[in-house]
């Protein structure tokens, strides 16, 4: 099942006090990056990031979900409605992201 463009609208306007987030479509789902750093994305309707020990911490509850078929678990947010967490989730988890490699 693909993410609806709706759901990806919410998320970003969750996110919005952010600076510097973009997505990019992929097959019907959204992966999201933070300074062109990839912290997670939008599966089947929901909000997933990267497993860092940051999120971990932050979430320590969170239950850890396939964005699909043979990937790394991530961590499914389910508090989008508080942006103020959001912000510092993604603050925390920041310097934890791989940076982009350069092609």
């Amino acid at each position: 099942m693909a993410s609806s463009k709706d759901y990806l609208e919410y998320i970003l306007g969750q996110l919005s006090e952010l600076d510097d987030i973009t997505y990019r479509a992929m097959m019907g789902e959204y992966i999201l990056y933070c300074k062109c750093r990839i912290f997670g994305g939008i599966y089947d309707n929901r909000f997933l990031v990267k497993p860092t020990k940051s999120a971990k911490a932050l979430m320590p509850d969170a239950a850890l979900e396939l964005p699909y078929d043979g990937a790394k678990g991530m961590l499914l947010v389910d508090n989008t409605d508080d942006k103020e967490f959001l912000s510092e989730l993604l603050g925390a988890m920041y310097d934890e992201l791989p940076v982009r490699k350069k092609k």
